[in-house]
C-alpha cells in the first residue's frame, strides 16, 4: 500500500469532515496514519479481519478505564474499506520534547503493573510475520538468506517457547521503544496499542537492550533505561535466545521495502551477514 492507496481507503472511510483541513500524512509503516483537525485515523497497510483492530480499540478502552496515560480512541468500531480497518483516535497535543528511554521506562513499569484486561490478548508472536515479509521481498533478496532465516526462526522459536521468565507473565506493550511515547504538555503517554499482548515481560525490555547492542544507544542511555524500570535484562539468562528472535524479526522487517528501496535491500543483506557471521556488535541502522 501506497500513499496514493491509503488516501483511497481513507478517502471511502468517511472518518473526517469533509469541510476540516485536508488529512496530513503522519506516517506509513505497517499503518498510514492521517491527522485532520483534532483526529487521527490509521489506516491498515494489508488487509486483514476488523479482529486485530478491534482488540486495539478494546486495549485502548480498558487502558483508558484504568487512568493509564494512552492515546484514546474516537471510536469504538473499525471501519472496513476495501478490506483494510480504518480506525479513529483523538489527536494528541504537540510534542513539547522528543520521548527518551527513561519516559518509556516508566511507562512500561506501569503496564506491566496492570491487571490482565477483561477480554483476552494474544501471545505476542514476535516471529510470526517473518514468512509474510519475506515473501513480500520477492526476488530483491537472495532466497538463500531468506532460507537461512526461516531456518533459523525455526530453530529460535522452540528455544523461545522454551524460555523461564525472570519476570512473572502479564500484559505487555510488544513494540517498547521511545518512538511508541509521545511527551505532550501533561507528560508521556504511549502510543500504538495494537502490539499488546499477554506473554513474558522480557519481551517488552529486549527491545532498547537490542538498541544499545545493534543501533547505538548510548550506554547511558539504555542504563537509565534499566534503571528507570528497576531491572535489567540481559542479567537474564534468557537473554540471548529472545535477542537472537528479535534479530531475525529485525531482519525480516528490513526486507520489506526491498523491492523499492536499495537502501532497505542493502541493510538487509548487511544484517544477515552479521548474523551469518556470528559478529554480535555489527552496527545496523534503522530502515
Amino acid at each position: 500500500m501506497d500513499e496514493r492507496d491509503a488516501r483511497a481507503t481513507l478517502e471511502a472511510a468517511g472518518v473526517f469532515d469533509r469541510t476540516a483541513e485536508p488529512p496530513r500524512l503522519l506516517a506509513l509503516g505497517e499503518n498510514a496514519v492521517f491527522a485532520s483537525g483534532g483526529l487521527v485515523a490509521k489506516v491498515a497497510r494489508h488487509a486483514e479481519p476488523r479482529g486485530r483492530a478491534r482488540r486495539e480499540l478494546a486495549v485502548a478502552e480498558w487502558l483508558a478505564e484504568a487512568g493509564f496515560p494512552a492515546v484514546r480512541a474516537a471510536r469504538s468500531e473499525p471501519r472496513l474499506v476495501h478490506g483494510r480497518p480504518v480506525t479513529l483516535w483523538h489527536r494528541l497535543p504537540d510534542a513539547v520534547r522528543p520521548a527518551g528511554p527513561d519516559d518509556l521506562a516508566a511507562l512500561l513499569r506501569r503496564v506491566h503493573a496492570l491487571p490482565p484486561p477483561p477480554f483476552p490478548l494474544p501471545p505476542r508472536d514476535l516471529l510470526g510475520g517473518v514468512d509474510r515479509r519475506l515473501r513480500a521481498a520477492g526476488d530483491a533478496i537472495d532466497p538463500e538468506d531468506a532460507a537461512w532465516l526461516l531456518q533459523r526462526r525455526d530453530r529460535l522459536r522452540d528455544a523461545v517457547d522454551a524460555l523461564t521468565p525472570h519476570l512473572p507473565r502479564g500484559p505487555i506493550h510488544g513494540d517498547a521503544l521511545p518512538r511508541n511515547v509521545h511527551v505532550g504538555p501533561d507528560g508521556p503517554v504511549l502510543v500504538d496499542l495494537e502490539t499488546f499482548s499477554t506473554d513474558l515481560r522480557e519481551h517488552d525490555l529486549v527491545v532498547m537492550a537490542l538498541a544499545r547492542d545493534r543501533y547505538g544507544l548510548p550506554d547511558r542511555e539504555y542504563a537509565g533505561f534499566a534503571r528507570g524500570y528497576g531491572w535489567d535484562v540481559t542479567e537474564w539468562e534468557g537473554y540471548e535466545v529472545m535477542r537472537s528472535a528479535r534479530e531475525i524479526a529485525a531482519c525480516a522487517w528490513s526486507a520489506r521495502h526491498a523491492t523499492t528501496d536499495a537502501g532497505a535491500r542493502a541493510e538487509f543483506e548487511h544484517r544477515v551477514a552479521s548474523l551469518r557471521d556470528g559478529d554480535p556488535t555489527a552496527r545496523w541502522h534503522a530502515r
